[in-house]
C-alpha cells in the first residue's frame, strides 16, 4: 500500500490480491466478495499505518474469539451435522414407510391416506436443507486431509440417496391416497402389499442404523426389499383377471418405488453420480447469479462492445 500511496492502484491490488486468496482457499462465492470488502475497511486507503497495523490486530483477536465460540455455537463439523440431519429424515421415511405398511394391513382409511401423504411432502420439503448441508460438508473438506474429503464425498452421495429415498416415499404415499380414492386395495393384495412396504422400511432404517452389518452380509435388506416388490408383482400379475386394473397399476407403481429405494440405499444407482446435481438450491444462494460469472459475463460484453467499434 505504501508503495502506491493508498491510491487507487492500491485498492485495485488489494481487490485483486484478496479475491485470488479467496478463491485459492475455495472459500466460495460470497468470500470472493466479503474478504476484498473486509481488507479495504480494516486496511484501505486513507488510513495511517500505525491505525493499519492496529485494526489489522483487532481484526485477528476477533477472528480468534469468533472461532473459538463458534465450536459452541456449532459443537459439530459440517460432516457431523450433514450425517446428523440424513440420519434424522432417514429414519422419518422409514418410520412412515412402517406405518404405511401397518395401516394397508389393517384396512386404513381416506384420512390415514391423507395424513400420510402430508408427512411425506413436509420430508420431500426437508430436501433443499439436506443438500444445502452436504454441500458445506463438501466446503469444509477442500483443505482438510484426503480423508475427511473422501468423508464428505461419501456424505453427499448418502445425502443424494435419502433425497431419492423420500422422493420415492411421496409418491407411495400419493399412490395408496389415489388408490383409497376408488375401489382400494384388493383384499388378495392387501398382505403382500404390506410385506412389500415394512421390507422397505426396514432397509431404510437398518442403512441408517447398522451400515457395517449389512457390508460384511451376503445379502441386504435392499436385496429383500427387491425379493418383496418382485413378489408382489408377480401376485399382482397372477390375479390380473380378478383384480381391477387400475389397482394394478397402482401396485406396479409401488413395487417401482420400492426398487428405487433399494437401488438409492445401495449405491447402485448411475443416477447417484453420473447425473448432474445442483450443488446448492436457489433458497440457500446469498447470490441469485454467482460474482464470478457477473464478471466474466461483464467481460464479455466489454470485448464485444469494442469489436464493434
Amino acid at each position: 500500500m505504501a508503495l502506491f500511496d493508498f491510491g487507487f492502484v492500491a485498492i485495485g491490488a488489494t481487490i485483486f490480491i484478496c479475491a485470488i486468496v479467496a478463491r485459492a482457499l475455495h472459500l466460495g462465492d460470497v468470500a470472493s466478495v466479503n474478504v476484498p470488502v473486509t481488507a479495504l475497511i480494516v486496511i484501505g486507503p486513507g488510513l495511517s499505518e500505525s491505525t493499519a497495523i492496529h485494526r489489522l490486530g483487532s481484526t485477528f483477536i476477533g477472528a480468534g474469539v469468533a472461532i473459538a465460540f463458534s465450536y459452541y455455537s456449532h459443537p459439530k463439523t459440517p460432516l457431523d451435522r450433514a450425517r446428523e440431519q440424513i440420519n434424522r429424515v432417514g429414519r422419518k421415511a422409514a418410520q412412515l414407510l412402517a406405518e404405511m405398511s401397518e395401516g394397508v394391513a389393517a384396512g386404513y382409511k381416506q384420512k390415514d391416506a391423507a395424513d400420510w401423504l402430508t408427512r411425506g411432502r413436509l420430508l420431500v420439503e426437508e430436501i433443499p436443507a439436506i443438500r444445502a448441508q452436504s454441500v458445506e460438508a463438501k466446503g469444509y473438506a477442500r483443505w482438510i486431509r484426503t480423508g475427511t474429503r473422501n468423508a464428505a464425498e461419501e456424505i453427499y452421495v448418502e445425502g443424494l440417496a435419502v433425497e431419492h429415498t423420500i422422493v420415492q416415499v411421496r409418491a407411495i404415499a400419493r399412490t395408496l391416497y389415489d388408490s383409497i380414492l376408488e375401489s382400494g386395495i384388493p383384499d388378495s393384495v392387501k398382505k403382500d402389499v404390506a410385506v412389500a412396504l415394512s421390507a422397505a422400511s426396514y432397509a431404510v432404517a437398518a442403512h441408517i442404523d447398522n451400515p457395517e452389518d449389512i457390508q460384511d452380509s451376503p445379502t441386504s435388506p435392499s436385496d429383500d426389499a427387491r425379493e418383496a416388490g418382485s413378489h408382489l408383482s408377480e401376485v399382482l400379475i397372477e390375479d390380473g383377471d380378478s383384480v381391477d386394473q387400475d389397482q394394478i397399476v397402482k401396485g406396479l407403481s409401488i413395487v417401482a418405488n420400492i426398487g428405487v429405494i433399494a437401488d438409492s440405499l445401495d449405491h447402485t444407482s448411475p443416477t447417484l453420480t453420473d447425473v448432474l446435481t445442483p450443488e446448492e438450491p436457489g433458497s440457500a444462494k446469498v447470490f441469485a447469479v454467482s460474482p464470478v460469472d457477473q464478471t466474466t459475463s461483464l467481460m464479455r460484453r466489454i470485448k464485444r462492445l469494442f469489436r464493434r467499434k
